[in-house]
């Protein structure tokens, strides 16, 4: 253990509030017909407005529902509203189900993927075509992969203790910094998460197009034999035109300035797409919100973002520079398909304790070349994570995975005990044996879990269609309360009523809107 994350332990020992850290969940997942194909109908109505809703709306795709809890200070209430939120989907989509894996079901021809759509307002407009620019970017396909997104947070009241371990005050600036110090270390460790909850080995053959690099699994099926995460490899979210693109994550300055330049300097591909299919009226269809290399802040792909809650027409990058960072979001977790709700409360406690141990401990300033190190330990670990040899690059010297992350479990002990002795249970020591047995047994893993569960008739898509189903059962033998049920209805028909309110009073041409959102503010450190 170092000693600045044995400082840090010592100065929050005991404190309550390390029973309380607070995290979110969002959770993306298809909707498919009972045959397995991805739904084409609209969003649904019961389902309310995807634009205003506050826990369900759609991501890429009008089939791609997200659902969104609020901030909660235990895994078990965050799952326990993950699961109503399910329920109250399940209840509302007539016969189709949600594809319960990452990779995608069976999705039929590039342009029979719909589009999301949310509505005429000017901010409505503006996401649609965001993802209409997408789809010219990265075609439609990588789009429809799903994930779970992890939002982490530290109590308020925490912060004075961790500033003091580390001789400083807990003023706003402080906050960043450590954020930004918990990011630096997240992107050295989080092949480790990868590892032990990468569920995505296989994919459906109609899924990739051109060479792969996998092996053939059965007739329709591709993968590779010690793989844990496809979806974050180079099957999932890529992009050359940002393979080139480094983002610092040594401040908010260094992070804002390359950020900043990636959101306003024009890309010759980007370009060459057009901004409109035609002429410039206001009428005609945009192709992309822009032809910089980023259209908005949320185009970069990385496995963990510094975030903080917008106000209304606000970007994330100017909120980031008045108010700091609030929250940090993961995005390397796949769904679990053997688990309804592709999460559970081990992998919750195991992450954060694995995020507090990132944030406390030491962390030193990354580069581009550790960057490229990085980039090259996640792709050995999405392919070959489970083989026996796979060493990975630490520090300049080559150490197997196994080795390395005996280390890096030692420090989440320490800390899970921290926060079960507060808590008076082993709820936190018992996620992270979980993950050593993982280590010691790669069976155990979920990708290794998932690829036994295909069985022999080899087929990804047989296989999720089965645990689809399983999983729509499930849940209607579980459903919601009747008052939990009609909060949810409430909410919808609020939703809808708030979005036909918002279009209502919409009088600003849309070409103005979208000049006028695309104008970042100062610089970071620049006077206003």
């Amino acid at each position: 253990m170092t000693g600045t994350l044995a400082a840090a332990l010592a100065a929050i020992r005991g404190r309550s509030e390390i029973g309380a850290l607070r995290r979110g969940i969002e959770k993306e997942s298809l909707r498919v017909t009972p045959a397995g194909d991805l739904a084409h109908s609209a969003h649904p109505r019961a389902l309310g407005s995807p634009l205003l809703h506050p826990h369900i709306t759609t991501d890429f795709s009008e089939a791609q529902l997200e659902l969104i809890t609020g901030v909660h200070a235990s895994a078990a209430a965050a799952l326990a509203e993950l699961a109503d939120i399910h329920r109250f989907v399940y209840a509302n989509i007539g016969d189709e189900m949600l594809w319960t894996a990452s990779m995608p079901c069976r999705l039929g021809a590039e342009r029979d993927i719909p589009i999301a759509r949310f509505g005429t307002s000017n901010a409505g407009r503006s996401k649609t075509i965001y993802r209409i620019g997408l789809s010219h970017r990265y075609g439609r396909r990588m789009q429809a992969i799903s994930g779970i997104h992890y939002n982490f947070s530290v109590p308020g009241t925490l912060w004075p203790a961790i500033a003091a371990s580390r001789g400083e005050r807990a003023e706003r600036d402080f906050v960043t910094r450590a954020y930004f110090g918990l990011i630096r270390n997240f992107r050295r460790y989080s092949w480790l998460l990868i590892y032990l909850f990468g569920a995505s080995p296989a994919a459906c053959r109609s899924f990739v197009q051109g060479a792969s690099g996998l092996e053939r699994l059965g007739e329709d099926s591709l993968y590779l034999p010690h793989a844990t995460s496809l979806r974050m490899g180079r099957l999932g979210y890529q992009s050359e035109a940002q393979a080139t693109l480094h983002i610092s994550y040594n401040s908010l300055a260094e992070y804002a300035a390359t950020m900043r330049t990636a959101l306003t300097t024009p890309h010759p591909a980007y370009e060459a797409i057009g901004l409109k299919a035609t002429g410039t009226d206001e009428e005609d269809e945009y192709r992309q919100l822009c032809t910089a290399l980023l259209q908005i802040e949320n185009e970069f792909y990385g496995t963990v973002r510094p975030k903080r809650r917008v106000r209304s027409g606000e970007r994330p990058l100017d909120a980031l520079r008045e108010r700091g960072v609030e929250y940090v979001e993961v995005r390397c977790m796949d769904l679990d398909p053997l688990l309804p709700l592709g999460i559970d409360a081990t992998a919750c406690r195991f992450l954060d304790v694995f995020l507090l141990v990132c944030l406390l401990d030491a962390s030193p300033p990354d580069s581009q070349s550790e960057s490229e190190t990085l980039a090259a330990n996640q792709l050995a670990v999405v392919e070959r994570g489970r083989a026996s040899d796979l060493a990975l690059t630490s520090g300049g010297a080559r150490t197997s995975l196994a080795a390395w992350a005996a280390e890096l479990l030692d420090l989440c002990a320490q800390v899970a005990g921290e926060i079960d002795a507060v808590a008076g249970d082993d709820s936190h020591t018992a996620a992270v044996q979980a993950q050593r047995r993982k280590v010691l047994e790669p069976a155990l893993t979920p990708s290794a879990q998932v690829l036994a569960a295909i069985g022999q008739d080899a087929s990804f898509f047989g296989f999720g269609l089965r645990q689809s189903a399983a999983t729509s059962d499930w849940f209607a033998k579980r459903p919601l309360s009747e008052a939990r049920a009609a909060e949810l209805q409430r909410l919808s028909a609020n939703s809808l009523t708030e979005q036909a309110k918002v279009e209502a009073a919409e009088q600003q041409r849309f070409d103005h809107y979208l000049a006028r959102y695309l104008q970042l503010g100062p610089a970071v450190g620049q006077p206003k």
